[in-house]
């Protein structure tokens, strides 16, 4: 079946989907580790692909920015797909002073300034965290590869242009680094009982004035790909 925002049809997207923020990436990334790869959705430019990594199906399909766009695909891909997990590889601002530029973050649980839980009526705060299973995944690989990454709580933002900063009242709290789809990729898995992970590559140090060029962000933190690729390899077998 379709949706508005996906012409996928059943069984066009494996059970395990990496998502990127931008389409660009999750094409390069289908091109440049997937094998008889195909295109299944090119609705609204949310470049969706489905290939051989390894000899495992994997889809890798783009999600947008910020949680609203997050929130219509990943639901869409749990809900009407019957996608079991899904891995967000995206980029972060470091917030916390030893975070560096191309770090990587493992995003344990997502602190959020999003009204997004307030659809759940709940009786309180909610805390918005990772599957344990796709994080323990993640550490080990990451381990095995000597990547450099920290395993923490993110901030996801409704803002990318805050007219107030507050990061350094996030970083009081040892928050790792800021982002803007993790928290809505978390509670929809929790809602609808699937798993999620955000793995992020640090591309800017806002705090300190760094960053790296979109050139870099799209094409070169392969180190992130790759983890992401060896969990949904392992989580297929």
């Amino acid at each position: 079946m379709s949706t508005p925002h996906n012409s996928a049809k059943n069984g066009d997207i494996s059970k395990i989907v990496l998502m990127p923020g931008d389409p660009l990436r999750a094409e390069f990334i289908a091109n440049t580790y997937l094998k008889n790869v195909t295109c299944y959705n090119k609705v609204r430019n949310m470049l969706g692909f489905t290939g051989e990594y390894k000899g495992v199906r994997i889809s890798i399909q783009g999600s947008g920015m910020g949680m609203p766009s997050m929130g219509i695909y990943s639901y869409e891909l749990y809900n009407d797909y019957d996608v079991d997990s899904i891995i967000r590889i995206g980029t972060a601002g470091a917030i916390a002073d030893y975070v560096n530029l191309r770090d990587i973050v493992i995003g344990q649980a997502a602190c959020t300034n999003s009204n997004y839980a307030s659809q759940y009526g709940l009786p309180g705060t909610y805390a918005p965290i990772a599957s344990y299973e796709l994080l323990s995944a993640a550490v080990d690989i990451a381990k095995q590869r000597n990547s450099s990454y920290h395993v923490g709580n993110i901030f996801s933002s409704d803002t990318f242009y805050d007219d107030s900063s507050s990061l350094e009242i996030w970083a009081k709290m040892s928050v790792l680094a800021v982002e803007m789809e993790a928290a809505a990729l978390y509670m929809n898995a929790a809602r609808l009982r699937k798993k999620a992970l955000c793995i992020a590559t640090i591309s800017d140090c806002p705090l300190k004035n760094l960053s790296t060029s979109p050139e870099e962000r799209q094409k070169s933190f392969t180190d992130m790909m790759e983890i992401a690729l060896e969990i949904a390899y392992q989580q297929a077998l």
